[in-house]
Formats: structure tokens, C-alpha cells, sequence
């Protein structure tokens, strides 16, 4: 610290120093201009250096001022430029003031002359070193240094740019090229470094200059536009980063700022936009019960509710790791929260019933299911039991203890589901519907579809076979899947529940499908390996229950806007509620059998879910 204190003393003296020199020579040179260097003058000469000690004081005092000693000209840009060019002009209007005051005889062009002079040496003294040091840089190149590419070459591209040459010392990197698509900027130079082209130029630019890392620098672009660069990128060999958008970025962008590509980057959907407001409004000093609250969506949603100010947010699990999990973590992030973690099953009427009355918990989010396809194909009545019983107890228990509102976790495969997991789940929608009709509480159901990095979810594994070596499998070539992030599909959820009166169904827009064996390209490419090349893509053939094409609403349910674009809601079907209770009932009883015919008694329930007669008894 004493060093650093010497070494700023020290740097304030000598610019002392070289602006006296530069007060001096610029006064007498101004003189010498305006008479050609001959025959000046004795009585100039005499005032010029009877007044210049006050002269001396005043530029000091004026330099100071306009904090031309604190600035760090190692990082000076047009700012200092325009502070320089500021206390030049103050001094010599105050110099030129006080000596016609006091009649000090001095011709008029002289201070034209000195003021120009003073603008150029001082800009000059103090951009010297930022010169010579990038000449230095760019006459050599360090050894070690990565040749970088910038995409982008708008004022964070600039920054960027700005940042690694003033600091050639810290970052090992050096800029060969800049890329933007704006026609405009093309064969431009932002600092010496060439505009060359558009995104189409990517790879070529990269092998021609050796290019080994690129760098996206547009904070304001589009997930869409985003997934589109990020496909050139990924074309070459070169590492990416990237700066985060303007939404997750705080302050300028730094090179400190930049993160690696995530797989998150390409899957081009836009940016979630929700109202935090009407959001906290309808959580705030309430009592909120998660079931589930441990897995993937369960547990954003407890994340995103201990923002809102909960009067009380209870935790129930029936995997206690996973709630620990959350609750430390909450704990941790939110001291102030008063949190309850329970761990029990939503098939225990009677352990759900001890929650509902010991907390009474005004609102309800059903997260608690089992979800995995080809597990649920293999033991279907477990799913009935865990999804449409846990389902129908945590509903009927929302009634009894008069919980305001109850949001049900659905999914898309809800839709003309082909397999027990989908079936069950439009099970779970059908209970909230005549439950709706029956209570006070407003039921509503929000339909998804795939989140990205959740349990059991493609892209981990992904990861994971990619990691073993490959091959990376797929099931079908042309297979298609929506996919949403698990923090963007739980603010959906929380924005839906602000909007609901009972018995909707919200349809979350998940943007557009995602082809499987595309992504597949893209993760392998996003880890470093070349498709198909080193990493092999292996078609196995669609798994039992599983359909090409997901589908978020079926025809005759119809869509309904909402104040949010991205949150639609569906018409809810029409059917016989007695009925259908009554075959839920003969349904859950038969599921405790263990019946192996049970995928034919859901179908009786679920009329558009068409049984595998292949793979039903299996």
C-alpha cells in the first residue's frame, strides 16, 4: 500500500513538473509565432516573465480543478481528452482577463496561440505513454498470446476492445478482428481492429487469421439472434464466451463479465418478461405449500417464492436428500424466511391432512409427481398411485382447509398423451376441473413441456454420454421436444397464478420445437468434439410411449390470451364429473392391485389415450 502511495506521489510531481515545463515553452513559443521568431518585443519578453510564476499558480491550481493529476492516463480516453481541453480553455481565458485588468501589455493573438500550444503538449505528455505502449503491442506479438475474435462491434464490442489493449499486461489475448452484421460498420476499424465482415465470414475469418477464441459481445442481442451466432461459432474449433445480456449484466461490460457458452445460449427462444409486482402481490405474507418441493420445479419454485416475502413457505418431500438440499440453501439466501421442510408422501391422506391443519396453507403448488416416461411405461400403477392419487388427495384436502388458490404442475404430454405418464397427468387436470366446480378455492393447472437441465432431462444426458466417450443417443431423427429453462418456466408459473379465477388450464409458450438430433450436434459441438466424428450420434428407435411431436393443447380446448404473451389459457373440456370420480376411485383401487391390464382402465378415463397393445403388458 506504501508503495503504491509513493508511486502516485511520485506520478503527481512529475506531471507537476512537465506541465510547468510545458507553461513555460508554450508561453515563449507563442510569442516567437506570432513575430516569426525575430524581433520580439523586449516589453512582451519582460511581462511574459514577470507574470509567469502567477502564470505557474494559476495552470496548477486550474489542472487540479479539473482533476487532470488523479485521472489514470495509462487508461485515458476522450474524456481526459475533453477535461484537457476544458482546463486549457479556463486558464487562458482567466490569464487573459487578469492581464488586461492590470493592463499587462501582451498582443491579442498571442493567447490563440498559447491556448492551441497548451491543448496539443498537454494531450500530448499525457497520451505519450498509451502510444508508444501500442505501437510496442502491435509491432510484437506476446508469446502465449490467443488470437481473438469480437462479435460485435457496438459500444460493448468497443469496450472490450478498449479494455484488453489497455491491459495487454493482464489479459494474454490480442484482437485480430472484429465481426458485425451491420452493413455500415463493415471495412470500418474500432482502435486499429477491422471490421471484416458478417456472421457468414465466422469460420473463414477464423482459419485465415488463426483464430482460437471468440468472444460475443452483444449484451442487447436476442435469444433467437443469440442461437444464430452461436451455430457459426460453433463451426469452428475456437473457444467461446460470452458477455451476459443487458437483463443479467450489472454495469459496463468487462472482460471480468464474461462467461462461457452455456447450452442455454442456443436454443433461441426470447427473454421471459413477467410482472415481479403482481407476482409479489399475491405471494407476500401469505402461507405457501410446495409438494415436491425438493425436485427440479419444486425447488425453483420455493427459490423464486422466498423472494416474494412469504409469510411461511412449507417444504414437503418425500426424498428427503432433495429437501435438504433446498433447505440449506434457503437457509443460506434467505435467513429471514421462516421455512418449514416436511418430508412425507401425497399418497398419505393422513400425513398431508397433519400439514394442511397445522399450517393452513393458503396456497398450494402440486409439483410432487413421478414424471420419467419409459420408467412410468414399465410400472404404470405406480404412476397412477403417486400422480392421480397424491394428486386427488392434495386436492381434496386444498377444499376441506379452504387454501385460496391450487396450481397444478402439468405437462404437455398431457396431450393426447400416448403414454401413462401423459395420461395421468390429464388425470391430474381433469380432478382440479370438477374440483373447481365443487369449492371455493380456484383450481387451475399450468401445461409445459421439457425443462432444460432438470432430472432426467436430455441435455445432462447428453453431458454425461458425451463425457463416457459417446455414443450420444437420440430415438428417432426427426424427433422434437419444446423446451423452456426451469427458472424461465417457474416465473411462468407464478405469473399464471396471479391470473387465475378457477378451472383454467395456462398453456406456457415454449417457443418453437427443438429437433433432438440437432441439439445433439450442438452439445457435442459445445463440449469440443466434433459430430459424428469423435462423438458418434446413435438412433435407437422410439422408446415405449414416446410420440415425435409433443403437442401443448389440443384442438377442441381452444386458446385464450392473457396480459403475458407467453401464458395462454386453454377452454376447459366438457365431461361428467360424477362419472368421472367415480371411475378414479375403481381406477386408484384397481392401481393397488397391480393389475397388469391397468393402461386399458385409464383409457376408459382418458379417452384420447391410445393403449401400445404391443407393450401394455409389459
Amino acid at each position: 500500500m506504501k508503495n503504491k502511495y509513493i508511486k502516485k506521489r511520485n506520478r503527481i510531481i512529475l506531471f507537476i513538473m512537465l506541465d510547468i515545463a510545458t507553461l513555460i515553452f508554450c508561453s515563449y513559443c507563442a510569442l516567437a509565432l506570432r513575430f516569426d521568431f525575430f524581433d520580439i518585443p523586449e516589453n512582451y519578453l519582460i511581462n511574459l516573465f514577470n507574470y509567469l510564476p502567477f502564470d505557474l499558480i494559476a495552470i496548477l491550481v486550474i489542472f487540479m480543478i479539473f482533476k487532470l493529476y488523479a485521472s489514470m492516463w495509462s487508461y485515458a480516453s476522450i474524456v481526459e481528452m475533453i477535461n484537457i481541453a476544458f482546463a486549457c480553455t479556463t486558464y487562458e481565458t482567466f490569464e487573459f482577463f487578469y492581464k488586461t485588468l492590470f493592463n499587462v501589455s501582451m498582443p491579442r493573438s498571442y493567447y490563440v496561440i498559447k491556448w492551441l500550444l497548451l491543448i496539443l503538449f498537454v494531450c500530448g505528455l499525457r497520451y505519450s505513454y498509451r502510444i508508444a505502449r501500442t505501437v510496442k503491442d502491435r509491432s510484437r506479438s506476446k508469446k502465449g498470446t490467443v488470437n481473438t475474435m469480437i462479435v460485435g462491434a457496438g459500444e460493448a464490442g468497443r469496450l472490450l476492445i478498449n479494455e484488453i489493449i489497455n491491459n495487454q499486461s493482464s489479459f494474454a489475448t490480442r484482437v485480430s478482428c472484429v465481426i458485425d452484421d451491420d452493413a455500415n460498420k463493415i471495412k470500418s476499424y474500432i482502435m486499429g481492429i477491422p471490421v471484416v465482415g458478417g456472421r457468414s465470414r465466422i469460420k473463414e475469418e477464423c482459419e485465415k487469421r488463426n483464430i482460437k477464441e471468440i468472444i460475443i459481445a452483444i449484451p442487447s442481442a436476442s435469444k433467437e439472434e443469440l442461437a444464430n451466432i452461436v451455430e457459426e461459432c460453433q463451426k469452428t474449433d475456437c473457444d467461446i464466451r460470452i458477455l451476459p445480456n443487458v437483463y443479467e449484466m450489472i454495469g459496463k461490460p468487462t472482460m471480468k463479465k464474461l462467461r462461457p457458452l452455456s447450452y442455454e445460449d442456443f436454443l433461441g427462444r426470447g427473454e421471459i418478461v413477467i410482472d415481479a409486482e403482481d407476482i409479489s402481490y399475491s405471494i407476500k405474507d401469505k402461507v405457501v405449500l410446495v409438494t415436491g418441493g425438493g425436485g427440479s420445479i419444486g425447488s425453483e419454485l420455493c427459490r423464486q417464492i422466498a423472494k416474494h416475502e412469504p409469510k411461511q413457505l412449507i417444504i414437503f418431500d418425500i426424498y428427503e436428500n432433495n429437501a435438504y438440499d433446498i433447505e440449506q440453501e434457503l437457509k443460506r439466501n434467505h435467513p429471514e424466511l421462516n421455512l418449514a421442510t416436511i418430508i412425507g408422501s401425497v399418497r398419505d391422506y393422513d400425513r398431508m391432512e397433519v400439514v394442511f391443519k397445522k399450517y393452513n396453507p393458503e396456497l398450494v403448488f402440486h409439483a410432487a409427481a413421478h414424471k420419467h416416461v419409459p420408467l412410468m411405461e414399465e410400472s404404470p400403477n405406480e404412476a397412477i398411485k403417486n400422480n392421480c392419487l397424491g394428486t386427488l388427495n392434495v386436492v381434496k384436502l386444498a377444499d376441506v382447509y379452504k387454501v385460496k388458490k391450487f396450481v397444478l404442475i402439468s405437462s404437455d404430454k398431457a396431450v393426447r398423451p400416448t403414454n401413462i405418464m401423459g395420461a395421468t397427468k390429464r388425470i391430474c387436470e381433469m380432478i382440479i376441473q370438477t374440483y373447481n366446480k365443487k369449492s371455493k378455492t380456484d383450481y387451475v393447472a399450468v401445461r409445459f413441456g421439457n425443462v432444460l437441465g432438470s432430472n432426467g432431462s436430455v441435455i445432462p444426458l447428453f453431458i454425461k454420454q458425451i463425457e463416457a466417450g459417446g455414443p450420444v443417443t437420440v430415438t428417432h431423427k426427426d424427433i422434437t421436444r419444446f423446451f423452456m429453462t426451469i427458472p424461465e418456466a417457474v416465473s411462468l408459473i407464478l405469473q399464471a397464478e396471479t391470473y387465475a379465477e378457477g378451472g383454467e388450464i395456462f398453456v406456457l409458450d415454449m417457443g418453437k420445437p427443438v429437433k433432438i438430433y440437432d441439439l445433439a450436434k450442438q452439445i457435442i459441438r459445445f463440449k469440443g468434439y466434433e459430430p459424428n466424428v469423435d462423438i458418434k450420434i446413435k438412433i435407437t428407435g422410439l422408446r415405449p410411449g414416446e410420440k415425435l411431436y409433443e403437442e401443448l393443447l389440443m384442438e377442441e380446448e381452444g386458446l385464450k390470451d392473457t396480459p403475458n404473451k407467453l401464458i395462454h389459457i386453454g377452454r376447459p373440456i366438457e365431461f361428467d364429473e360424477d362419472k368421472f370420480l367415480d371411475k378414479l376411485d375403481k381406477l386408484i383401487e384397481y392401481a393397488y392391485k397391480n393389475q397388469d391390464d391397468i393402461k386399458d382402465e385409464v383409457a376408459k378415463i382418458v379417452t384420447t389415450y391410445k393403449v401400445d397393445k404391443e407393450r401394455a403388458g409389459k
